[in-house]
Parts: structure tokens; sequence; C-alpha cells
């Protein structure tokens, strides 16, 4: 090993090297010992690799916590997926505590959320045919079974949605405008009103929370749209009235941070609104996606911080792992924070 000096006049004395004693020891929890739910989450920093990544993603949170009784922002930005699986019912936590600002996300959850209070989705598996679903009539997301009855009833809830949206508003609704009145219009409509409650989407409208959508034209909301154009030409939804509202809210804001589970248009939506008050001060990435392909989705916080959209200066860190593994533990490391916050 090369620890020695090669000449001969320092034959056999060592090089001088960078000590290394009030660097952390790198060691997992120890399960002889009864087991602590505190000390156990605490482990993962020093565990190394990414769990060492989550365990700085625990401290960032609780300190954004911490942040937010000063007037700190938290913004959290998802995947449609993240609301197909059980994550949906933590996100509905944190907005119900009112723990988050603002919400960046896409069609997917705006649907799914609303099917949710209707009918639920199921477990099945990631190697189940394709053909042999088609032909049930099941849709598969990963290993997560969605029946397509879920979208007629999904589509007589928007149909009588947009019905009383039209008669009720007479400017152009941008996408935000929409998910508050579709959280509030949970409570009225007969398929939804009984589990109303269990929709991040209602209990955003009650807290004044707004949900941004840049992508809701793309998936079944964009499909039925186009039959209410069709049918009454002046429809029109403004998105950049959305950009206009969510950039100001950057502008207006002394400090904030950001969760982002995933990646895609949610992701960039809110990084790149962020540029409107040169980046956030606190980023927390949670993606299996990387940086080698070129694309947003996968791109680190260096990359951000090159376009502004993080500080060079910021608390960060980027977690390569999937969501519904990571999110639920994050959370439970910091939920004696949320209580007290």
């Amino acid at each position: 090993m090369p620890i020695y000096f090669k000449k001969e006049k320092f034959k056999n004395q060592l090089k001088n090297y960078m000590p290394m004693d009030k660097f952390p020891q790198i060691e997992g929890y120890n399960f002889e010992q009864k087991f602590d739910f505190r000390k156990f989450i605490d482990r993962y920093s020093y565990t190394g690799f990414q769990a060492s990544n989550f365990g700085k993603a625990i401290s960032l949170l609780s300190e954004m916590l911490e942040e937010k009784k000063g007037g700190l922002k938290i913004w959290l930005s998802f995947t449609g997926n993240m609301v197909s699986s059980g994550n949906r019912e933590i996100i509905r936590f944190l907005v119900k505590k009112k723990i988050i600002d603002g919400i960046t996300t896409t069609a997917a959850s705006i649907e799914e959320d609303i099917i949710k209070c209707i009918r639920p989705f199921h477990l099945g598996n990631f190697d189940v045919q394709g053909k042999f679903l088609s032909d049930e009539c099941v849709g598969r997301i990963g290993n997560i079974l969605v029946p397509y009855d879920r979208y007629l009833y999904f589509e007589r809830f928007f149909n009588d949605f947009f019905e009383k949206l039209l008669k009720e508003t007479k400017e152009v609704p941008c996408t935000h405008e929409i998910t508050g009145k579709i959280g509030l219009y949970l409570q009225e409509n007969k398929l939804t009103k009984q589990k109303c409650k269990e929709s991040f989407l209602y209990w955003s409208a009650k807290n004044g929370i707004p949900v941004f959508c840049p992508g809701i034209t793309d998936g079944a909301i964009g499909d039925m749209s186009t039959f209410i154009r069709r049918r009454n030409r002046n429809f029109a939804i403004d998105v950049i009235k959305d950009h206009y509202v969510i950039t100001n809210l950057m502008q207006n804001t002394d400090k904030a941070g950001c969760i982002i589970l995933g990646g895609g248009i949610a992701k960039h939506y809110l990084l790149n609104a962020a540029i409107f008050r040169d980046g956030f001060e606190y980023s927390i990435y949670l993606t299996t996606a990387n940086e080698f392909d070129g694309s947003d989705s996968g791109g680190n916080q260096e990359e951000a911080i090159s376009w502004a959209k993080i500080k060079p200066n910021a608390k960060r860190v980027k977690v390569v792992a999937d969501a519904t593994l990571i999110f639920p533990l994050l959370i439970a490391g910091v939920h004696d924070k949320i209580k007290s916050t």
C-alpha cells in the first residue's frame, strides 16, 4: 500500500495523512438492545451510502420545521404515482396539519385523489400480463390494480363538477382555482362526500393551500375537458395565470424549502418558479432517477443551482430511493416535530 515514502532516506517512514478521528464512525443500529425507534432512525446517518443521505434528509426536514415557525414556506412536489400508492395518506396528513404551504403535481394526482374517495385501488403484482388485465377491464400502475369502472365514476363526478364550475365562474379558471374548487366540491357530491376527508385536495382547499397542476390535460381530465370544449366553445383553462400566481408567491416569500418526490413536470414547474426568488434555501429530493441521461427528473441539485433554482449555499440532499419506502420513514422521523409545529 502506498503509505510509506519511496525515497531511500525516508524508507519505512509513514507518510503524513489526514487524521480521521473527528469524522463520524460508520455504525448501524444494534438490534441486540431493546428496540428504540428514535435511535433506529438516528443510526441511518451513520450507516453510509443512501442511508446516510436519508439521515441527512431527516435532519434537514427537522430544521425546516423549526424554520417554519419563523416564516419558512415548505413546498411539496409529487408525481401521480404517489397518490396511486399509500403515500397519498401521508400527503393528506401533511396538508391537514398545514405543514405544506403549496403543492405542484400532475393530472393523475388530481384524478386519483378523487377516485379514491369513491372506490379503492387494489394490490396486484408487477408481472401480471397486460393483455389479461385489458381483457378483464383492469389497468395497472406498477403493482397497483385499477378497474376501469373507477373512471366511469370519475367521469360522473367531473361532469357534475364542471357543470357547476361553468355556471359559477365568469372568468377563465386556472388550475389552482380548479383544484381548490374540486376540494370543496368533494364534500357536496354524492359520490365523494362520504370519504371526502380522506382527500388531500379537500384539506388543501380547507386550509387555503394552492395545488398547481401545469400538465392538467395529461390524463383523464384532459380527455373529458375535450368533450366539455366541444359542448362549450368558450371553455378554457388559464395556465398562464397559474404561473403568474406561483411566481408572485415565490417573489414574496422571505425563505422557502422544497420536498420533491420523483421528477417530471411537477418537479420542473416548482423549481422553475423558484428562479423568481433566486432559488430555494432548503431542498430534499427523493427519487430513483439518476443524472446520467440529462433528464430533469434525474438532475441533481448542483444542476438546479446552475439555473438559480436552488441557492448555492442551500441546505440540500438527494436520496436515491423509492419514495414509497423512504417518504413514510422521513415523516415518521420528524413526527414529534410535526406535532409541535
